[in-house]
């Protein structure tokens, strides 16, 4: 055990997280020249489209360093602030952390996030400064941030560059004589601690676990702690670039295993395993449930795939822990399922991923957060999307959750931000000068005011300078209003959403503008018109194609036209009372861009 090291890469967003992984994998030798490509770790076609790192991923690196061999469990962890729960997962199975900064941005949001995450776990912490090689580094200045933020002297942060690969080897030695080694007892009864698993349809439910005390073998009798169910660990082994099969691990190591699990709700993220015959005494603790940020419905396009839904969101949320999701049903879209995310990205990679790993066409329609609705009868309702709101006479008042926002960004920029911010309805809480050119700023904000667009247009105004991090406070009363959106007079409860007295208004004009664009021409005047309660706040028109019937007549008494022209104006009454209108996929995803 003294051989093993368990460390993992934090950063913010874009800082070179997978290109060092890249190197270090190239350095262990552990990929060859002919295997490698770019972003090693990330396997999913989106991680490589996108450029962004989605799940973690573990690999094992064997390493010969002084004439030892040594075992290196690295994790490589996403930086956006919307799968921060992976991150969270990745630190509880580690003992160290490589804390990286880019030379060219300095110290940002995310990489104070995570460093806290970090130090709540007593990880061992190895400064780096990474993207030394590019010519706008600004190593001085990054170097006294990162002291301020840890405390360290000067000398303990590493220069490096993960592209050119300078630097990488002083890395690898200070994990070696930095990062202690997995504490257990390997003669103790076995405890281990599923951090992740993925469906195979071939071999079923693949589980990732770390050992902390015990040992597991091939073919031994296991049970999971949280429902019971035993199994044969049919194959156990660990997670180099493949899955590499071996007969027996200990404690202190990471590894997969394969049980022929064949419903993936029996495995659940975080739970334990343990032998049926020598049990551990308790589960391992310390792992806290995910609290979605967003909800919102989806729907299958063809009301057929219900079931089948429901089997690939299963199998996602499987590998992506953060997901969590409840039968629907909705007057205009069917069956469906209300899904709980943490954030606008990960909701539209969650619809990307069902897109492409299980060829399932979905509706989403606008996401809300959930309220406290607190009931003149003294009940608390927690309500998540608007047709779960009670009557207004029976509501006595309504709570909305707001978030701490840090946001760090070039002191140039601070009028645009507050600007932003207090548009949202934030208050200024409180604003620290890092260095001279670089100032953070705290808001309290309300999380449904985030959800849609803010990110996209803070990165816009601060020239995507600005970083942006946050958490949940409390929640506080709001006036709140159901806004619904009625075509031809029928609500569409897919487009209603809950938002505040003050938005309702220009919300719902700028929704009934861009779906006069989207909604295909009937042979109908179609009203589109936006609803507070009874109360019609904004109405716009598709106006009828026509058919030009009088064009036959030519001269003659005006009284033939004027004849055609209200049998055309009878059928067109006819039609408009007997014709529904269908909403397109795009309308709905337009919806959720309103700028």
């Amino acid at each position: 055990m003294k051989n093993i090291r368990n460390f993992c890469i934090i950063a913010h967003i874009d800082h070179g997280k997978s290109t060092l992984a890249d190197r270090l994998l190239q350095l262990t030798g552990n990929v060859s020249d002919r295997d490698f490509q770019d972003q090693m770790l990330d396997s999913m076609d989106l991680e490589r489209e996108r450029g962004i790192t989605i799940k973690s991923h573990a690999v094992r690196m064997d390493y010969e360093y002084e004439g030892e061999k040594y075992i290196l469990n690295l994790i490589d962890t996403p930086g956006h602030v919307d799968f921060s729960y992976e991150v969270s997962r990745s630190i509880a199975a580690c003992e160290g952390a490589l804390l990286l900064v880019d030379a060219t941005q300095g110290v940002q949001a995310q990489t104070i996030s995570n460093l806290y995450l970090a130090i709540d776990h007593d990880l061992e912490i190895i400064p780096v400064l990474n993207k030394m090689d590019m010519p706008s580094a600004m190593p001085e200045e990054v170097k006294d941030q990162i002291v301020d933020l840890l405390g360290c002297d000067r000398d303990d942060i590493f220069e490096a560059s993960g592209k050119t690969g300078e630097g990488v080897e002083e890395i690898l030695e200070a994990i070696i004589h930095n990062v202690p080694a997995p504490v257990g007892d390997p003669e103790a009864p076995l405890q281990a601690l599923i951090f992740d698993s993925v469906y195979n349809s071939y071999r079923g439910v693949i589980s990732y676990f770390r050992i902390l005390n015990g040992t597991i073998k091939k073919n031994d009798f296991v049970k999971f702690f949280s429902n019971n169910k035993e199994y044969h660990a049919d194959e156990i082994g660990v997670l180099k670039m493949k899955m590499e099969p071996t007969s027996v691990l200990t404690a202190g190591m990471v590894g997969y295993i394969i049980s022929g699990i064949k419903t993936s709700a029996e495995v659940k993220v975080g739970d334990t395993i343990t032998h049926v015959e020598r049990p551990c005494a308790e589960a391992v603790a310390g792992f806290e449930d995910v609290k979605p940020m967003l909800f919102a419905g989806i729907y299958p396009v063809d009301a057929d795939d219900y079931e089948e839904l429901r089997a690939s969101l299963e199998k996602l949320q499987l590998n992506d822990a953060s997901l969590t999701f409840e039968p629907e049903s909705s007057a205009a879209l069917g069956f469906g399922f209300r899904c709980g995310f943490l954030g606008l990205l990960h909701m539209e990679i969650v619809q990307e991923r069902l897109d492409r790993e299980f060829d399932m066409d979905v509706i989403a329609t606008v996401p809300n957060v959930s309220y406290r609705v607190h009931t003149t009868k003294k009940e608390v309702i927690e309500v998540h999307n608007p047709s779960g709101m009670p009557n207004p006479s029976e509501i006595d008042f309504v709570e909305e959750p707001f978030i701490r926002a840090q946001i760090i960004s070039k002191s140039e920029y601070i009028g645009p931000i507050m600007k932003l911010c207090l548009d949202k309805r934030g208050t200024l809480v409180n604003q620290v000068y890092i260095a001279s050119n670089r100032i953070e700023m705290g808001f309290d904000l309300p999380l449904g005011e985030i959800v849609f667009d803010f990110y996209d247009k803070l990165k816009s105004i601060s020239r995507g300078y600005a970083s942006f991090d946050y958490h949940i406070t409390d929640y506080k009363p709001a006036k709140l209003v159901k806004l619904d959106i009625l075509l031809n007079g029928d609500s569409v409860d897919a487009l209603s959403s809950l938002t505040h007295v003050d938005n309702a208004y220009p919300f719902g004009r700028r929704i009934c503008e861009k779906l006069k664009e989207l909604i295909p021409r009937q042979q109908f005047d179609i009203a589109i018109q936006a609803a507070i309660g009874s109360k019609i706040i904004a109405r716009e028109t598709i106006k009828a194609l026509r058919k030009d019937v009088t064009a036959k007549c030519y001269g003659g008494d005006i009284s033939r036209k004027r004849k055609l022209l209200e049998k055309q104006k009878k059928g067109k009454k006819k039609m408009r009372q007997i014709g529904n209108v269908e909403v397109p996929q795009s309308a709905f995803l337009a919806v959720l861009k309103l700028d």
